[in-house]
């Protein structure tokens, strides 16, 4: 049993590892300019397209408190766990990433910019590896409605 959790903190270990590291690369001067995509730094002292940023210097605890009680409710639910594990790491391992960005540096690292035909957010690896999280509960679920059909 803890050849397997231990599997999942090696990729969770890993992700966060890279992420920090991107947005190590990105806080000491990289950037590039594109046509559609430019990698420029940014700093995120909200969440999601910048909302709630006037909550900036709360944001980190607030985040904590929310990772805890995920922490609690799978705890308590221990089936969820067995069933959703990848896509629990990856959320996780995302989260963790960018709370730890709002506690050494000025906000989010921010990074991958998209303004073709239309400014879109920035955003960085992390929040890929959230979206990534998002999909794969959803397809989890669907697929566990399709076998109690």
């Amino acid at each position: 049993m803890l050849k397997k959790y231990f599997k999942y903190f090696l990729l969770f270990t890993f992700l966060v590892a890279i992420d920090q590291y991107i947005k190590y690369i990105f806080v000491n001067g990289f950037y590039k300019e594109g046509e559609c995509i430019s990698l420029v730094l940014a700093y995120n002292k909200g969440v999601a397209f910048s909302m709630f940023a006037f909550l900036a210097q709360y944001l980190k605890y607030i985040q904590i408190v929310i990772l805890m009680g995920g922490i609690v409710y799978l705890a308590i639910n221990k089936d969820i766990l067995k069933i959703y594990i990848l896509p629990i790491t990856l959320l996780f391992a995302g989260g963790i990433s960018n709370i730890f960005d709002r506690f050494i540096r000025e906000g989010v690292v921010d990074y991958v910019y998209w303004h073709c035909g239309f400014d879109f957010a920035i955003f960085n690896a992390a929040d890929v590896i959230i979206d990534i999280s998002i999909a794969l509960i959803l397809y989890i679920s669907y697929k566990q409605e399709k076998i109690k059909e």
